[in-house]
């Protein structure tokens, strides 16, 4: 008995002490006041350097928010190969680096170039290249260097062999990568992406130093643009002009959006690609209703404030036709003599990635216009319902290689629904004004009731044309009838 009595001693004490133990190892230690008045500082000394190292004006390439985020992360983080930082040494995307290191050696063998050339000129522009993205980035002065030699390699091979055939720069039929197959689309995908961007002066700079001195002033820019062709959202050809302007030099004039407020540089990869989808319509496009570019009391992430324009369904109840505008830019729509005229737009599996990226630019880049956005949400109000997207495919305005219509409808009211937007500042605003002041008719919209209630088929307009010739002969029997009546012969 006095056995068991000591075990239950020694469980008691035993357990005591852990539980002091865990009791100690939960309590904080006591902190005086100067201790924490001194944290509170270093954390403000820590925020004004990072301020100081950071170049506001610079920043280009951003995180992507993570309001954003929340209903489609995949659309926004590679899955094939990173550029720049932000995906840097991420476990999934390192077995690419082996062909970036392939497209090193092809470029220093080709060329007959040492690599220290290319690392002094990357040194040169790290604190340039630095200062265009977001926070602080935690590569040491040499890894930054490294990875902008050794992506930017990357990207102007790809570029390089699209346009030129890869076999012209030393590289097999059957690569693995460096060759026009399967894998090229998931990686063009990755490279329009928004955290997935080098400075197009980092590319630029690497294109000069394998080509030489001579003036290449927007050639990564064209390269870039026929890299990115398979990702439009058209099949339309480029008219003889457009491919020109391309042949050229890319000239500016003739290259950026065509609503935009100002004139700048190209920034990176995906900013080529949305100058190229933004490119200037042989008409003047509809001016916006304000030209206020940040207007926070509008500019809210409601989808009360979202509505540029009423359903398919309900546009065509109120007698508004639909029909396809022949053209190759995608956003150019009109409204003319009751018809609104939409350009085709082509939906394949990167169509959202693509949208997604260009709309997170525009909400992070103070200096972008919101011209892709505006084009998604008016899509958006108008695709209601499957059925919504069904007419506009009957129409031709809609080509999708989704499974259902279901999907695409699912696609647009997606998009854009944590996205801040002034619909004032829409450059289809006026357009949308237009098409609602004839929406608004009440002669349009019983015309409309009547053709889709009561003659929705050329046998509805028979039956009532013999019940109207029936009733005009039904009237002329009744006159004559009692016309002797009012009016005896004499």
């Amino acid at each position: 008995m006095s056995l068991i009595h000591k075990d239950m001693l020694a469980w008691y004490l035993l357990t005591l002490v852990m539980r002091q133990k865990l009791q100690t190892r939960n309590q904080e230690p006591v902190e005086t006041r100067e201790e924490w008045v001194i944290s509170i500082k270093e954390k403000m000394e820590e925020a004004l350097k990072e301020d100081a190292a950071t170049s506001w004006d610079k920043l280009c390439i951003y995180r992507v928010p993570q309001y954003l985020q929340e209903n489609d992360n995949k659309s926004y983080v590679p899955q094939t190969v990173s550029l720049g930082p932000y995906h840097h040494g991420s476990e999934h995307l390192l077995p690419m680096d082996r062909h970036k290191w392939r497209a090193v050696n092809m470029v220093m063998a080709r060329t007959k170039h040492n690599i220290e050339m290319y690392i002094d000129a990357m040194k040169e522009l790290e604190k340039k290249a630095r200062a265009c993205y977001e926070g602080l980035i935690g590569l040491s002065s040499n890894k930054f260097t490294e990875m902008l030699v050794l992506d930017g390699c990357f990207v102007l091979e790809l570029f390089r062999g699209a346009d030129e055939g890869f076999s012209e720069l030393g590289y097999d039929r059957n690569d693995p990568v460096f060759a026009m197959r399967g894998s090229m689309h998931s990686i063009q995908r990755d490279m329009v992406m928004l955290e997935n961007q080098l400075p197009l002066f980092v590319l630029n700079r690497l294109l000069e130093l394998q080509l030489g001195p001579r003036k290449q002033t927007g050639l990564v820019a064209q390269l870039a643009v026929r890299f990115f062709d398979p990702l439009m959202p058209t099949d339309e050809p480029l008219t003889r002009n457009d491919q020109s302007n391309l042949d050229d030099s890319l000239d500016k004039d003739n290259f950026f959006n065509p609503i935009a407020d100002k004139d700048r540089d190209e920034l990176h990869c995906l900013d080529v690609f949305r100058r190229s989808l933004l490119r200037p319509s042989t008409t003047k496009p509809e001016p916006r209703l304000s030209r206020r570019r940040w207007s926070w009391k509008t500019r809210v992430a409601d989808k009360r404030q979202q509505q540029l324009i009423h359903c398919v369904s309900e546009l065509r109840e109120a007698g508004i036709k639909f029909r396809r505008r022949k053209t190759d830019r995608f956003w150019d729509i009109r409204f003319k003599n009751g018809y609104l005229e939409i350009p085709k737009l082509l939906i394949h599996d990167g169509t959202r990635s693509l949208f997604s990226n260009l709309i997170a630019f525009e909400q992070c880049h103070i200096d972008s216009s919101n011209d892709i956005t505006s084009y998604i949400i008016f899509m958006d109000n108008l695709i209601d319902s499957p059925q919504d997207v069904s007419y506009l495919h009957y129409c031709g305005i809609i080509e999708h290689w989704l499974g259902t219509d279901s999907e695409v409808a699912d696609l647009f009211n997606r998009l854009c629904q944590e996205v801040a937007f002034d619909p004032q500042n829409s450059y289809l605003s006026e357009l949308s004004n237009k098409v609602d002041r004839n929406y608004s008719r009440k002669w349009n919209v019983l015309k409309a009731i009547l053709k889709h209630k009561y003659f929705n088929n050329p046998w509805a307009y028979f039956s009532f044309s013999a019940a109207l010739v029936l009733l005009v002969l039904t009237l002329f029997q009744s006159f004559f009838t009692a016309f002797p009546y009012f009016k005896p012969p004499s």
